[in-house]
């Protein structure tokens, strides 16, 4: 890969699966690999141009002044790369600007440029707290400690409502000042806003009458914080009975209707916020899943293959419908799956995915994951986590350019034929972080007609910062083109093969939403078949002839690794466990996405004082060793035999092994240090050769060895696979390359 992307990324937080873009559609199909841009809202940029004006626009695009305008001085007329058009410069410009004295966004160094809008507007946060009680006493404890730790976290001056599932709805009056009451809604009633607007008793005709009605469902944390600890307190397991052995009655989907419509009521167009813990799936009312007979079991992938889900479509359309009215309020979901069993996350994950929110998956409101999670998302720190809210973000490009799709937050849009209308890949984002990467593939023009050799595109972010301040961020970037139609390697040094491979497994989950797995596999097995036969240097029939150049070398070896992936494969993974890892990688940067598809890997061992980077492969699991896997989704640390027996012996608690105690411990704060930064929080194990949980990291290396077990480390005879190993894949795929057409 070139270092252009990687200082791309660094300057801009803008990857892209091919540096050197084709000029027209017909180079665009030969190069297989779609152009996929990759980009980074609020990536923290060091360095970063920050001024305190009204940007420039373009009078025709509404382009921002960018520095690869073109600029007659003499005239004080800059020219927009996007349109062409030609630009007069306000009077404040033309009276500084001249060939030695320009603004800081035409400087070359400030491609990406962020504006600050207005005066400051301090905008109190508002949480709504849905809580689950259908659930046992220890987890419902567990779960009201850690919000009532959590409040300590949240500002001042926001505004808290509370409300909780079970058989019914209730919704806390927190404006009342004794406490305590509650309005009930039956949780298995139809209600539209109207309904629940008028028993709520708000039904005045002017609408500021409908806003002091519907706050007196919120509370300040500054005013009431002892009160809101006491009422959360209270909150009690639901009483409502059920048969033995069947399932809870829940109304997960009325409360977030409840809840919605609230806030459209309370906060209208104001950015909130919907903070939802639930501990089973929604089993009554709008939006169930599945009924309380037990007898009825929860979708599995075999039943959706089957189409045999009577809930899954209505459900799903339910929620989306939910999603799309809270994304036009501002209202962002973040939601905490907390159950062994599933929950309703393939139902419900559009609420999150829509609104910019966050899924957290994990066994129970008692664990690490679940608390360390809820304190890092309300505890934020914009210093190493920057967030926004109210997020609008477009994409501009030259007038030949098309975008046939957008994935990523706030909904996918892919169109067959070239779209020209941008206006539908504006993305609205009630809630953004520094993490939320958004991807577009570029449709390219029949004919070639350019004057100059570049193609340009610019982002364009207007959102809330932090400091309650509205912010745009421009950034302009431009790609050099080839118009070679017979000389195809001059792709070949802008190829980046991790954003390409980012790409397809987009792609590839896209495409799992109406295709088997087993098709997908397909799709990319050829995909990979078709690059390869493009850019490899082979003669016809020749093994040994075959060559391919470092540009592409590890393409092949990510693709090994995306076939066998959460995403891909459904053994023993639920649904809902499915559609968490697929939805996160369709939100996170190539860093993070990378680590998902092939996980990373270190080695410690006393040969060297410091960790290194070894081949996910069965061959690095040594007896003398310890590993660190991250594969994003889970941090792993592995012991080999012989480690593991020192460490039961004691060995690093006596005198003269203070060595071997710290290799014990380097892992375990480079694992720490993870945990530490990312999020959502991924599960940490620590684990021997031959437990249980090693088999977490032999599902996920390469299996060289194939049946040949015998130099592994400890019991070698409990890693047996039926898996093709890399070796196998790559041959494979160099015999269906060199065949003739």
């Amino acid at each position: 890969m070139t270092e252009d992307a990687f200082s791309l990324e660094a300057k801009d937080g803008v990857r892209c699966s091919w540096m050197k873009w084709p000029s027209k559609k017909f180079l665009a199909d030969r190069i297989v690999v779609p152009v996929s841009v990759f980009y980074t809202p609020l990536k923290q940029i060091e360095g970063l141009g920050l001024v305190e004006y009204e940007p420039l626009f373009c009078n025709i695009c509404k382009g921002v002044l960018n520095p690869y305008v073109g600029v007659d001085f003499k005239a004080k007329v800059w020219s927009c790369p996007l349109c062409f058009n030609k630009n007069a410069f306000p009077p404040h410009y033309k009276e500084y600007i001249s060939e030695s004295s320009i603004p800081s966004e035409m400087t070359p160094q400030f491609t990406t440029m962020e504006y600050i809008l207005g005066h400051s507007e301090l905008v109190p946060s508002i949480y709504l707290f849905i809580i689950d009680t259908c659930c046992t006493t220890e987890e419902l404890n567990s779960l009201k400690s850690s919000i009532i730790n959590s409040l300590s976290l949240i500002p001042e001056n926001s505004y808290i409502g509370i409300l909780t599932i079970g058989k019914n709805v209730f919704l806390y009056n927190l404006g009342w000042k004794e406490g305590g009451r509650c309005y009930t809604f039956k949780g298995d009633r139809i209600y539209d806003p109207k309904n629940i607007k008028d028993q709520l008793g708000i039904n005045h005709h002017d609408p500021r009458g409908n806003i002091a009605g519907g706050r007196k469902f919120f509370t300040t944390k500054s005013e009431s914080e002892f009160s809101l600890i006491g009422i959360i307190e209270k909150i009690k397991p639901d009483i409502w009975p059920t048969a033995v052995g069947d399932r809870q009655y829940r109304c997960t989907g009325t409360a977030l209707n409840v809840a919605v419509s609230l806030l459209e009521l309370a906060y209208p167009k104001r950015n909130s916020k919907i903070l939802l813990f639930v501990a089973g799936v929604c089993t009554a009312g709008q939006g169930m899943i599945v009924s309380v007979d037990i007898k009825e079991t929860i979708r599995t992938h075999m039943d959706i293959r089957n189409q045999n889900t009577v809930n899954m479509k209505p459900a799903i359309e339910y929620y989306k419908q939910l999603a799309k009215r809270a994304v036009g309020n501002g209202i962002s979901v973040d939601a905490f799956f907390c159950a062994v069993d599933q929950t309703g996350i393939l139902e419900m994950k559009s609420l999150c995915e829509e609104t910019g929110g966050h899924i957290i998956l994990t066994d129970s409101f008692n664990t690490e994951i679940f608390q360390r999670s809820l304190t890092r998302l309300l505890g934020e720190n914009p210093e190493t986590f920057a967030v926004g809210s109210d997020a609008v973000i477009q994409i501009h490009t030259e007038k030949n350019l098309g975008i046939a799709a957008k994935i990523g937050p706030g909904g996918n849009h892919v169109h067959d034929k070239t779209q020209k209308k941008l206006e539908e890949f504006i993305t609205v984002l009630p809630s953004i972080d520094s993490n939320t990467t958004i991807s577009y593939i570029i449709d390219f023009p029949e004919r070639y007609d350019k004057q100059h050799g570049f193609y340009f595109l610019q982002f364009q972010t207007n959102y809330r910062h932090f400091d309650g301040r509205k912010r745009l961020r421009v950034t302009t970037v431009k790609f050099p083109i080839v118009n070679n139609d017979i000389d195809i390697t001059h792709f070949i040094p802008g190829f980046d093969q991790e954003s390409a491979a980012v790409a397809v497994a987009r792609w590839a989950v896209i495409k799992l939403e109406s295709k088997e797995p087993l098709e997908v596999i397909r799709w990319i097995d050829r995909t990979l078949v078709r690059l390869i036969k493009v850019f490899a240097s082979y003669l016809v029939d020749s093994k040994e002839s075959f060559k391919l150049c470092r540009e592409f070398s590890l393409f092949p070896q990510f693709m090994f690794y995306m076939r066998r992936s959460q995403f891909l494969q459904t053994f023993n993974i639920s649904p809902d466990e499915s559609s968490y890892y697929r939805s996160l990688i369709l939100s996170e940067n190539i860093t993070n996405s990378l680590l998902m598809v092939q996980p990373a890997l270190l080695e410690y061992s006393f040969e060297s004082p410091e960790s290194r980077p070894v081949l996910l492969d069965i061959v690095s699991l040594k007896h003398d060793v310890i590993l660190l896997m991250d594969s994003f989704f889970i941090v792993l640390v592995w012991h080999g035999d012989t480690i593991a027996s020192w460490r039961k012996a004691e060995y690093q608690n006596k005198e003269g092994y203070e060595h071997f105690k710290m290799l014990l411990q380097l892992p375990l704060d480079d694992a720490q240090g993870i945990l530490n930064e990312r999020f959502p929080v991924p599960k940490f194990i620590v684990t021997d050769c031959g437990r249980t949980q090693d088999r977490c990291l032999k599902a996920r290396v390469n299996p060289s060895t194939g049946g040949n077990v015998e130099n592994l480390p400890g019991d070698g005879g409990n890693y047996l696979t039926d898996d093709a190993n890399l070796k196998m894949f790559t041959d494979s795929m160099i015999e269906y390359v060199i065949k003739p057409q």
